[in-house]
C-alpha cells in the first residue's frame, strides 16, 4: 500500500523536509512512500486532509501551526506536552477513526546536535528570542541542567532586553543560541543585536538558522574566536526522528 507523508504550514516555499525525504526515498529505494507539501492557511483544514486521504500516515508541522494544531490531536508525547508545540504527527486508523499523535522532534534534533559541542564551562546560556523554537531549546537546556536567560526585544517577565546584556552577563553565559529568524536567506545581513565584541574563544554560538550555511550571527561570533554551529544537523536529526516515529 502506498503511504503518504507531508508538511503543513503557510506559506510553504523552499521546503527542507520535501527535499530531505524525497532524496531519502530515492537513495534507499523506498518505492511505496511519497512526501507532499500541504499549504494550509487555516489549521481547521487538517481534519479534512487526514480524513479524506487514508494513505496519509504522518505529517511534519511548521510555522504558523506548531501550537494551534494541538486541539486537533488525540495524544501528545512528553516533549510536546511540556513544550506546548508539535512539529511531527503520526496518523493511525483506530476503530474506523483517524488517530493523530503529536511529537516534538525539534527538541531531539537540537539536543543531539548540541551535546557534542558542549564543554564543561557551558553551564549557562543566553536564548535569543522567545517564540516556538525557543520553547524546544529551553526544554533541552532544562534536561541538560544548563541554566538560561531569555533575551528579547520587547520586555516580558523573566527575560532581559538586548540592550541590557552587560559584560558580566555575556562573560558568565558562554552558550548563546539564536532562535530568531534573523539572518535567514534572503535577508542575510540580519543578526541579533548582541555585543559581539564581548565574545571570546570560550563561547559557543549556535544558530537555529541553516540557510545561509554561515549566518551573520555566526560569522561575527567566529571573528571573536567563538565556536559556531548552524541548525542544519538539528533539522536532519529531527527529520530522521520523525521517520523513526512513522515506522514504529
Amino acid at each position: 500500500m502506498m503511504r503518504t507523508f507531508g508538511l503543513i504550514g503557510f506559506p510553504l516555499g523552499h521546503s527542507f523536509s520535501k527535499k530531505f525525504f524525497t532524496e531519502k526515498f530515492e537513495q534507499e529505494g523506498i518505492e511505496d512512500c511519497s512526501y507532499e507539501l500541504f499549504p494550509m492557511e487555516n489549521i481547521d483544514s487538517i481534519t479534512t486532509l487526514t480524513e479524506q486521504d487514508n494513505t496519509l500516515m504522518g505529517l511534519n508541522i511548521t510555522i504558523p501551526h506548531k501550537v494551534n494544531v494541538l486541539p486537533y490531536l488525540n495524544d501528545l508525547d512528553d516533549a510536546a506536552k511540556t513544550i506546548g508545540a508539535v512539529n511531527c504527527i503520526s496518523i493511525e486508523n483506530r476503530e474506523g477513526k483517524r488517530w493523530l499523535k503529536g511529537y516534538n522532534t525539534d527538541a531531539f534534533g537540537f539536543a543531539e546536535s548540541l551535546k557534542p559541542c558542549l564543554k564543561a564551562h557551558h553551564t549557562k546560556a543566553l536564548v535569543l528570542g522567545d517564540g516556538g523554537a525557543a520553547k524546544a531549546v529551553k526544554y533541552v537546556l532544562d534536561q541538560l541542567n544548563i541554566s538560561y536567560i531569555s533575551v528579547v526585544r520587547t520586555a516580558v517577565p523573566g527575560a532581559v532586553l538586548y540592550e541590557q546584556l552587560t559584560e558580566e552577563l555575556v562573560a558568565s553565559h558562554q552558550l548563546i543560541i539564536n532562535t530568531t529568524p534573523l539572518g535567514t536567506f534572503p535577508n542575510i545581513e540580519g543578526a541579533p543585536a548582541i555585543p559581539y565584541h564581548l565574545l571570546t574563544d570560550q563561547h559557543l554560538a549556535y544558530d537555529l538558522v541553516y540557510n545561509p550555511e554561515e549566518t551573520a550571527f555566526m560569522s561575527r561570533a567566529k571573528a571573536r574566536g567563538a565556536v559556531v554551529k548552524n541548525g542544519l544537523e538539528m533539522l536532519q536529526l529531527q527529520a530522521l526522528r520523525a521517520w523513526a516515529i512513522w515506522n514504529t
